[in-house]
């Protein structure tokens, strides 16, 4: 799918890769996370080749939130924890307000503690959307990969998502 693609991103810049169905855009997120590797060329990263990295390493640098997330049949703190030891309930907190979910969180009931039931079926696409960009963020990565991870929200939580997000490097794609 992919020839001659030559890119450089630095440290902070959010880069957005449009593109019609199909044209590589997922491609190049299976990459950068080396779901699988490329066939020649290289993808490199502060300098050095992705291949020379350490695979649990790399991937722990990465955050990454696609389209349709998915939720488990628990408790919203629960899924923005999901992943990360020593998380904090002030950090998901703030990881929830960045990814401006901690509003609609706080006014259910049960709050954090809220079930969302199985794939999370009892929340909007719009609110999974949220939980799913707090758990992005909640690991602190270095680089966030959105796969059209805004689709589902209004354009003033996007902008909030986005302004919130100016500290890390992010590749979206739509």
């Amino acid at each position: 799918i992919l020839k001659g693609l030559s890119f450089n991103i630095k440290s902070g810049d959010t880069v957005a890769l449009v593109g019609s169905s199909g044209c590589g855009k997922s491609t190049v997120m299976q990459l950068i996370q080396r779901l699988y590797d490329v066939e020649s060329g290289e993808i490199i990263i502060d300098g050095n080749n992705i291949k020379d990295y350490d695979l649990a390493w790399l991937r722990s640098q990465i955050g990454v939130v696609s389209q349709e997330p998915i939720l488990f049949g628990t408790t919203i703190l629960e899924n923005i924890r999901y992943g990360k030891d020593g998380v904090t309930e002030e950090d998901i907190i703030q990881a929830a307000k960045k990814a401006n979910a901690h509003n609609f969180i706080k006014s259910l009931p049960n709050g954090y503690n809220t079930l969302v039931g199985e794939k999370g079926a009892q929340l909007s696409g719009g609110q999974k959307q949220k939980i799913a960009i707090a758990r992005a963020l909640v690991r602190n990565p270095t680089l966030l990969l959105l796969d059209e991870a805004t689709s589902a929200l209004d354009n003033t939580s996007e902008a909030k998502v986005q302004a919130a997000l100016d500290t890390v490097t992010i590749i979206q794609f739509k």
